[in-house]
Order: C-alpha cells, then sequence, then structure tokens
C-alpha cells in the first residue's frame, strides 16, 4: 500500500502538485491584491487619445481640404424658396448629382458596368470621381460655374491645371458629394432668407446659387463661399462665406 502511494505521488506533475496545495482562499487574495494594482498609464491614455482622434478627424480633413484644395464653382438647380432654408441649414441640389446628367459624359458606361450587381442595380456606395473643367468668366463679379466633362470609377493621376477630380458616392439613385446640406450662422440667415423671398420666381422656385468649393487632390470638397442673387447689390449677388 505505502508502494502504491508514493508511486502516485511522483508521478504527480509540478502543476497538479501547485493545484493541490492552491485553496480558494489563496484565489481570493490574489484577485484582490491583482485588482488593486494601478493600471498602466499606457492603457489610461490610449483611449482618451483614440477619442481626441476620431474628433479631430472630420475638422482635421477639412482644414486639410481648404488649405491644399483648389478653388472649384458650383451652381445648384432652381429650388422652391420656401424649402430652401431650414432651421440653421441651407439645402441645395446639383445638375451633377443626377444620374441623367452624368449617362452623357464620357466613361459613364464603364463605370456603370463595373459598380452593376448581379440584379442589374448600381451597388450602393460605389465611388464615382467626376472631372470638372474650369470656364472663362466674362463677368468680374461672379465666376462661372466649372463643365463636368467625364466620369471615372478610379481616381484620375494628371489632370490639367484648370482640371480637378470631384469624389462622391451612389445613394438612392443619386450621387453625393456631401456638398447638399450647409450650416447658416444666425447673423446670416435672416439676411439670406430675405434676399431668397425678395427674388422673382419662376414655376414657384429661384435661380440656382453660385457655391465655391475647395476640392483637395484626393477629391474631397468643402465648401468656402456662395453668391446669392440680391436685385439691392451694385453686381447683382451677395457674397457669404463660411
Amino acid at each position: 500500500m505505502k508502494s502504491n502511494s508514493s508511486e502516485s505521488k511522483k508521478t504527480l506533475t509540478p502543476e497538479m502538485e501547485f493545484s493541490e496545495k492552491l485553496t480558494f482562499r489563496d484565489y481570493l487574495i490574489a484577485t484582490e491584491q491583482k485588482a488593486n494594482q494601478p493600471l498602466p498609464i499606457w492603457r489610461l491614455i490610449a483611449p482618451l487619445l483614440l477619442q481626441v482622434g476620431l474628433i479631430m478627424a472630420v475638422p482635421g480633413q477639412a482644414l486639410y481640404t481648404d488649405v491644399a484644395g483648389k478653388s472649384v464653382i458650383l451652381q445648384s438647380l432652381p429650388v422652391n424658396r420656401n424649402d430652401l432654408l431650414r432651421s440653421y441649414s441651407l439645402t441645395l441640389n446639383y445638375n451633377i448629382s443626377r444620374l441623367q446628367t452624368l449617362r452623357r459624359l464620357p466613361g459613364w458606361r464603364e463605370w456603370v458596368n463595373r459598380n452593376t450587381l448581379r440584379n442589374r442595380q448600381i451597388s450602393p456606395g460605389s465611388t464615382l470621381y467626376l472631372i470638372l473643367q474650369e470656364r472663362f468668366s466674362g463677368n468680374q463679379g461672379v465666376p462661372t460655374a466649372w463643365r463636368p466633362i467625364r466620369v471615372s470609377s478610379d481616381r484620375p493621376t494628371s489632370l490639367s491645371n484648370n482640371q480637378v477630380a470631384l469624389k462622391g458616392n451612389y445613394q438612392d439613385g443619386f450621387i453625393n458629394y456631401g456638398l447638399d446640406n450647409y450650416y447658416i450662422p444666425d447673423e446670416q440667415r435672416q439676411r439670406i432668407n430675405n434676399e431668397l423671398q425678395s427674388q422673382p420666381t419662376r414655376n414657384g422656385r429661384v435661380s440656382g446659387i453660385i457655391v465655391q468649393l475647395k476640392v483637395d487632390p484626393q477629391g474631397n470638397a468643402v465648401p468656402v463661399s456662395l453668391w446669392i442673387r440680391d436685385n439691392r447689390s451694385r453686381g447683382g449677388y451677395r457674397n457669404y462665406r463660411f
């Protein structure tokens, strides 16, 4: 009997022998000691840095686009003046957002073939680059809107100095460039609203608003200013900066 017990003890591994000696009370004491240990400083700083990075990502991108971007002019479609300015935002629509406008441009068929699903529907979120070209403006006061000349699935790497590639994404039958809604400061809101209400309408709509953008080399755009027709001003338009 003694030989059997001694043999069983010899076959125990160090881990098994340690587990036999460790009590539940020892486990509780070790757990409490570990919980009371201060966290490493990096575990406190890392989440904070991540949150700050996420908060600063959008303003940082907008600042980069404003500094490195090229100035581009667009003109919005005529809109119902009663629906144009709601709360503190200005909502605009553009011809270049409509598929019936883009399908006339070179590169459209290739873009559709590349981004169409098996059900013959365009994949939501498909990226499109619209190449815009500057047009000479005879009006010294208000610039002329740039002209769309072609579309591409890939960002063009070589464009002339009077061209840019504006990045957009397909959403619900339109191309969204992120240029539809603009925050209007309170001190400008009432003046803009008064000018819109004083404009003549055609079929209940006022003439399009001219928007100045900055487009960076990656195709991202941020609004810089806009021109609204003002019959009381000498140039016929009043400029508002964002």
